[in-house]
């Protein structure tokens, strides 16, 4: 009986040593597959990473926007600083003309998404009687800056041949071979108009303080500086 005993006593050591052995393995393997999902759950960093590089409002870019609602009036350093803050300067703008040279909106050019929603903001906020669009590059390669450079006559006489619009000019100093005499529609009859370049916005605002409304042979000349 004492040799059976000892037998059972080893048989059960044995039994019970290799029975322990699966349950001590267990939980190591789900301890380190535990882990391994905890590793793969902590890379949600990067992906963070990839969406705030596709949200484009924090990146640098340029980006332009169409302002409607101007009038003949509004110039772009009024715009400039009623969008102070925004980064933009006075070539970041051009102004748009349909033929008979009414301004119809403004094209602005901002250094960045950040800008632009920082525009759309204070339009919303200041500048109620404005709408701004997002625009595309096309649209302002497309249309020719003026500058303050450009003054176009209104009112020339039918009969007026180019000497008259030089007489008109004398004392200014602009570039001769650039006046331009054309006719647009109007009522009750077409209005012939002619646009002169001018070496500086200085030199062109001097020839409108100087020169507006006054006659050319008979008819009285409206000029406006073209932005």
């Amino acid at each position: 009986m004492t040799n059976l005993n000892l037998l059972r006593k080893a048989l059960g050591s044995h039994f019970t040593s290799r029975s322990a052995t699966p349950n001590h393995g267990l939980p190591v393997f789900f301890r380190q597959s535990s882990r391994f999902f905890s590793t793969e759950g902590e890379q949600s960093p990067p992906e963070s990473s990839a969406n705030s590089f596709l949200d484009t409002s924090e990146t640098a870019g340029l980006v332009y926007g169409k302002l409607y609602g101007i009038t003949r009036n509004v110039l772009k350093t009024d715009i400039v600083n009623l969008l102070e803050g925004c980064n933009l300067s006075l070539d970041d703008v051009k102004v748009e003309y349909n033929r008979s040279f009414t301004p119809t909106s403004m094209m602005m050019q901002f250094p960045s998404w950040k800008a632009y929603d920082n525009a759309f903001r204070v339009i919303g906020r200041r500048g109620r009687m404005y709408r701004l669009e997002r625009a595309d590059r096309s649209q302002w390669d497309l249309l020719s800056p003026y500058n303050g450079k450009i003054i176009l006559l209104q009112g020339i006489p039918r009969n007026a041949a180019l000497d008259d619009v030089e007489r008109f000019l004398s004392g200014c100093d602009y570039d001769a071979t650039s006046i331009n005499m054309f006719f647009r529609a109007s009522i009750p009859e077409p209005i012939r108009m002619a646009t002169v370049l001018f070496p500086s916005p200085t030199q062109a605002m001097h020839a409108f303080l100087t020169k507006n409304r006054g006659f050319c042979l008979n008819n009285q000349i409206l000029m406006r500086v073209l932005q």
